[in-house]
């Protein structure tokens, strides 16, 4: 496997900071994220090199092992392991008590590869970790997305009443393993922006609505907007400014149970009429007086 340097990919040196290596990762990120480059897959592939590169620096333990093994970080403590164990079977001091001619060079290259007909050690590919963005509206029923991995697109089911932050897993499409052992996997986090009209806790939707002082007094309809199209809402006399009403069923599909929804709370926001005739401040004054 061609050792990949993730101090190059990112732009910084080997003594960066954990800081150093945040503020390149976001700016790398920012630059090649897929949804700036829809149509770019140089830029898409370098976007998992990036993201790859940030979970192994920006992680202390994986860093220490990547500084110390360089390609091999991921199976360093194997070949320790490796190590002690042939030590244990047949003595010796380590690696300088040993030549190519074979002694610990030729227990290694059974373990991890090498010339001959021994056996190779197989070793699982690294994850991937990544982000998929998308609107409120996009998770309100269940479709499919085209995205697009080491220039490979691959086609993924999204379930209607996906939660922001919500992670799932493509198995196979990490990197690949080592001496024939099996890829890594893919994981992807889901980041659902914020709907200008409508807040999601859980399964429900909240929303503020405006009526009227008369309406709210004397009672009556008003057609609101929901995710799903418009409803006719009745509004009950004496209605007080920031109380709240629930509707049943309107609220956010339940993930992955068919028909399923949650509720929509609305809060009334009563208007305050402006700019009155001479004759309604009559009849409000007469109204206070009576």
């Amino acid at each position: 496997m061609d050792f990949v340097d993730y101090y190059k990919i990112l732009g910084v040196d080997k003594s960066a900071s954990e800081e150093d290596i945040k503020k390149a990762y976001r700016k790398q990120a920012r630059k090649l994220h897929p949804d700036l480059n829809p149509d770019d897959k140089d830029a898409h592939k370098k976007f998992q090199q990036v993201n790859e590169a940030n979970e192994v620096l920006g992680d202390p333990e994986k860093r220490k092992k990547y500084d110390k093994y360089g390609k091999d970080w991921e199976h360093g403590e194997q070949q320790e392991q490796a190590q002690r164990q042939y030590q244990q079977q047949y003595g010796g001091g380590g690696f300088d008590g040993f030549d190519d001619g074979g002694g610990f060079s030729d227990f290694f290259q059974s373990m991890f590869g090498g010339g001959g007909s021994r056996r190779k050690t197989k070793f699982r590919g690294q994850d991937y970790n990544s982000e998929l963005k998308l609107n409120l509206t996009d998770v309100l029923t269940t479709h499919q997305r085209t995205i697009t991995i080491d220039g490979k697109n691959v086609r993924l089911t999204i379930p209607a009443g996906t939660a922001n932050g919500q992670v799932i897993k493509l198995k196979g499409y990490g990197a690949p393993g080592g001496n024939g052992g099996p890829a890594g996997d893919l994981f992807i986090r889901f980041v659902i922006a914020d709907h200008p009209d409508f807040r999601r806790l859980g399964n429900d939707l909240y929303t503020n609505i405006e009526i009227d002082l008369y309406t709210a007094v004397l009672g009556g309809e008003k057609i609101i907007d929901t995710l799903n199209g418009k409803i006719k809402l009745k509004v009950a006399a004496g209605t007080q400014p920031g109380s709240k009403t629930r509707i049943k069923g309107k609220g956010f599909p339940v993930y992955k149970k068919e028909g399923e929804f949650g509720d929509l709370f609305v809060t009334y926001e009563v208007k305050i009429p402006t700019n009155l005739t001479e004759e309604q401040k009559r009849l409000f004054k007469q109204l206070a007086g009576s």
